[in-house]
């Protein structure tokens, strides 16, 4: 059995994101000014949270924010950044490079909701979806082969197993005080968002009391934080989910000096 915290992180605004442009997979943009501040932001937030892996779409405005994340980071500077394109953000088709206004267009003419909305040569929701699961398959085994002895189950160290909900304090170590394993992810809006529902809606991951709904579905900022605790066990097709907490979702504490900065 093997517990570990899960932070997902969005990355930095782009001017894309500041001119409301659809970026999706065929635009590679790096980060804006302000982005780069973000980063930063976020970065001192976790400056004292260790991470032992780290995972990153290989989109330059993705991997340029976890950089700048692990270089303010006390702890975790040295480890390894895995670019896996599972973590792609979800693609847009012929919308990329066009105003989300259009994609909003587009899913009116068809009669749908914009967020359900899959333009031409775009992915589907259920295809993202299935990204993130092959993902989350990839990542549970590499956490179990770095951390856990081979062959076995046995964890080099005791990894406390999450009873009952984590208490949530408002603090930057929320929930991974006393683990020692812990995965920083850094993805994409509309990826975090599919990957979120997931984890609530089929992993059956708990919630944070008072944690509304609505707040659980709705879009990531950029830089927004996610934190989940994930325990491992091993069944018959590799390593699967037996608990799932969240601890809590697109935090933005972070970006209060940015705010705090621009008023002075």
């Amino acid at each position: 059995m093997l517990t570990f915290g899960l932070t997902m992180v969005r990355h930095g605004e782009t001017q894309y994101n500041k001119d409301k442009l659809l970026q999706g997979q065929g635009i590679d943009t790096p980060l804006s000014e302000v982005g780069v501040r973000q980063a930063e932001a976020a970065g001192l937030y976790l400056q004292d949270i260790r991470f032992t892996n780290v995972f990153v779409s290989n989109l330059q405005r993705a991997t340029q924010t976890a950089k700048i994340i692990l270089r303010n980071n006390v702890q975790s500077s040295s480890v390894e950044m895995v670019l896996d394109p599972l973590l792609k953000e979800r693609g847009f088709g012929v919308a990329e490079g066009r105003p989300k206004e259009d994609l909003k267009n587009m899913a009116n003419a068809a009669g749908q909701a914009c967020r359900d909305f899959t333009p031409p040569g775009g992915e589907t929701l259920e295809e993202v979806k299935t990204r993130f699961q092959k993902f989350l398959t990839s990542m549970f085994q590499r956490m179990m082969d770095n951390h856990c002895r081979a062959g076995q189950l046995a964890c080099p160290t005791p990894f406390p197993t999450p009873l009952s909900q984590p208490v949530v304090a408002g603090l930057a170590n929320d929930g991974v005080a006393d683990l020692p394993i812990h995965a920083l992810v850094v993805s994409h809006g509309a990826y975090i968002r599919v990957a979120v529902r997931h984890l609530v809606d089929e992993l059956c991951c708990s919630l944070p009391a008072g944690l509304k709904m609505n707040h659980v579905y709705s879009a990531c900022p950029n830089t927004g934080i996610c934190r989940f605790i994930i325990t491992l066990d091993l069944g018959e097709s590799g390593p699967q989910p037996t608990v799932v907490h969240c601890i809590f979702i697109n935090r933005k504490d972070h970006l209060a000096i940015l705010k705090h900065l621009k008023n002075d």
